[in-house]
């Protein structure tokens, strides 16, 4: 029952901290003062993120995990949470460097290579980004996002029909995935196909709106109307 209402109070606390980041921060510290320990801690990290202080949070969440007793995924997971906070904050190679610890504790997980290649990405490093998304499509192949991801590295490599066909593969997996919708459009546009390009973005502002994805799609929709006039 203890470890139940432990769990109900960090997962209230971490819901604060999404929504309300600043009473989430408050909450998770007077938690800590009555002995929340880990969990207290993990929750102010992440209402630091929700503020904007990304180097804290992510230096916060590495020294956890340094010191946390739990098992080796809860480690890793502290540590993509570390990685997640530095990509924030624009810093890619520090980001790298916290995935690279987290694969060591759990070298099969293929979302800690996803994030490892957007890390390598940010650097601009998309050969790296592509060996480490092709090893998450092996240990996982039913991930749309890995897919899109690399199909998104091939672009920028310049290597056109490798990003095709996994831009198909993702939206196979999931028709309605809009990062893979965004990237087949970009695709087609570089092809010249500039009446399927707008049918994908037109997609993406119909099914998120709000998305960065829908912010991307417009942008290139309004480019290409001013080229087009």
């Amino acid at each position: 029952a203890a470890d139940a209402d432990g769990r109900r109070q960090y997962d209230a606390c971490m819901a604060l901290a999404r929504d309300k980041p600043e009473q989430g921060f408050d909450k998770a510290i007077a938690w800590r003062g009555l002995g929340g320990g880990e969990a207290a801690e993990h929750c102010a990290a992440a209402a630091l993120i929700g503020l904007g202080q990304y180097a804290d949070a992510a230096t916060r969440l590495e020294t956890l995990a340094a010191k946390s007793k739990q098992s080796s995924r809860v480690k890793a997971g502290l540590l993509a949470h570390a990685a997640q906070a530095w990509l924030l904050g624009g810093k890619s190679q520090r980001a790298e460097g916290v995935l690279t610890a987290a694969l060591k504790l759990m070298p099969d997980d293929a979302a800690l290579l996803v994030d490892r290649a957007e890390a390598k990405a940010g650097q601009k490093n998309y050969q790296g980004a592509v060996d480490d998304l092709t090893d998450a499509i092996r240990r996982d192949n039913r991930r749309p996002d890995a897919y899109v991801f690399r199909a998104t590295a091939y672009r920028f490599l310049d290597r056109l029909e490798l990003a095709d066909a996994d831009v198909e593969k993702a939206l196979i997996l999931e028709p309605t995935h809009v990062e893979g919708l965004l990237e087949r459009g970009i695709l087609r546009r570089l092809k010249g196909d500039d009446a399927g390009a707008r049918q994908d973005w037109l997609q993406v502002l119909r099914l998120a709106p709000k998305s960065p994805a829908a912010e991307a799609a417009r942008a290139n929709l309004e480019a290409m109307d001013v080229k087009t006039k």
